[in-house]
């Protein structure tokens, strides 16, 4: 797959490795990297079992390409704004998961691209901050959406209009990331998490990616039947019950 230069894609096995390269801007997004994301999301190999998106440099990313938005008309900012809409949502109901490794400045777009993502791993270099407001400007990735129901829309608000900034330790209980791992460590820990979600069942990794983000924001009649629906297709898959009879049978790792 030809990518734009701000980009690299590799393999690792059943593993896809998509990394930021735009290490002189911090790895700001602009239009041509943002549709580089849409396209691997949208053209993933059907062997690849899980993504890492990590990043080149001391940074994961500072967000939008501020020189986008020179002489941007508002109808340029809306059709961004789609652009971004689109290849966020390749990733967040996208095929297969995608676990994103953060360092450094993790902000503006740059989080909202993180927010899209299934798990967030964070090395103690991380920090988030949404500057928009204090630009005068909006985000325009999704942010409002993903990143307010991850943190909440107050906690949201403050960092727009103050300016705030959270660490990686502050991140990390306020649900920005999942896992905090020592400097450096983000991605090799990423890539761990996506060896191991990558033996599980397809059809229940399906149901994991597709259905819980809807229940989620679903009534609770219309949820129960995707519930439902998703539990027997899952269940009558026979490499689920191939693991049901191995832990029948005693020779099933345990939950402890």
């Amino acid at each position: 797959m030809e990518l734009t230069a701000s980009l690299e894609l590799q393999r690792d096995g059943e593993i896809a490795i998509l990394r930021l390269a735009r290490v002189a801007k911090r790895n700001a997004l602009d239009d041509e990297a943002v549709r580089g994301i849409e396209r691997v999301f949208s053209d993933l190999p059907r062997d690849v079992r899980a993504v890492v998106l990590s990043a080149r440099g001391d940074h994961f990313s500072a967000g939008l390409d501020l020189g986008s938005l020179q002489a941007a008309t508002a109808v340029d900012s809306l059709r961004r704004s789609q652009l971004w809409y689109r290849a966020f949502e390749r990733i967040q109901f996208g095929a297969v998961p995608v676990i994103s490794a953060l360092h450094g400045a993790v902000i503006g777009g740059g989080l909202e691209l993180a927010a899209a993502t299934h798990i967030r791993v964070a090395d103690a270099t991380a920090y988030y901050a949404l500057p928009e407001g204090q630009r005068g400007i909006f985000v325009g990735g999704g942010g409002s959406i993903r990143i307010s129901r991850i943190i909440g829309a107050h906690r949201m608000m403050d960092l727009m209009l103050t300016g705030r900034i959270y660490n990686a330790e502050e991140g990390q209980q306020i649900g920005l990331s999942q896992y905090l791992v020592e400097a450096g460590q983000a991605e090799s820990r990423a890539l761990e998490l996506a060896r191991h979600i990558a033996t599980l069942p397809p059809l229940s990794v399906f149901g994991i990616l597709q259905v819980v983000p809807r229940n989620a924001e679903a009534d609770p009649a219309t949820g129960h039947v995707l519930e439902n629906l998703m539990a027997a297709l899952a269940a009558a898959e026979p490499a689920a019950q191939a693991r049901i009879a191995a832990f029948l049978a005693g020779s099933a790792a345990k939950v402890k």
